[in-house]
């Protein structure tokens, strides 16, 4: 007969030994790294984001701006006195797309009109927007991250204040 308290004794070594094992180091002692995204370090980040803000500012305009490294993750965001909701949403939306499409909002906007299909995917995802905002931070030939603003009345706007924020550190972008 085979009794209760053995198998959950067999079972409980079995768990351990299982959880011991899984955590064993990879071969060489090393755990595996995944290689960092790329993006601007983060005092450069919040300098685009400041000099975005108040470019739009000098003009009358009050937003927010966004930069996203290059596995879309948001670095800084930064928000004027009185920024709308809607403001700070935009801007993080237009960094994400300017960096997953790895161009200017504006120009995706304006392929969306003759291009169904990149309009049935823009649309399809919430997490973009491709509105006029949204600019790729670029070195070299590659795309390292993204800046986006929101919340100027039109988004030709948006786009000057971030492309602002952009030619103020794109001689400390690696």
């Amino acid at each position: 007969m085979i009794r209760p308290l053995a198998i959950l004794g067999a079972l409980a070594l079995a768990a351990a030994s299982s959880t011991a094992f899984a955590q064993q180091p990879a071969p060489g002692g090393a755990p595996p790294r995944v290689p960092a995204a790329r993006g601007p370090e983060t005092a450069l980040a919040l300098e685009a984001a400041q000099i975005a803000i108040s470019t739009c500012k000098a003009n009358g305009y009050t937003v927010a701006a966004s930069i996203v490294d290059s596995a879309g993750v948001l670095k800084v965001l930064v928000a004027a006195d009185g920024a709308t909701k809607g403001a700070v949403e935009s801007s993080t939306k237009k960094a994400a797309t300017a960096n997953a499409m790895k161009a200017a909002t504006s120009e995706i906007q304006e392929k969306m009109k003759t291009d169904q299909a990149l309009a049935a995917k823009v649309n399809a995802d919430t997490s973009l927007f491709a509105r006029a905002g949204g600019l790729p931070l670029m070195v070299g030939g590659d795309v390292i991250g993204a800046v986006g603003v929101g919340g100027a009345p039109g988004g030709e706007k948006d786009e000057a204040c971030a492309a602002a924020g952009i030619d103020k550190i794109k001689g400390g972008l690696k």
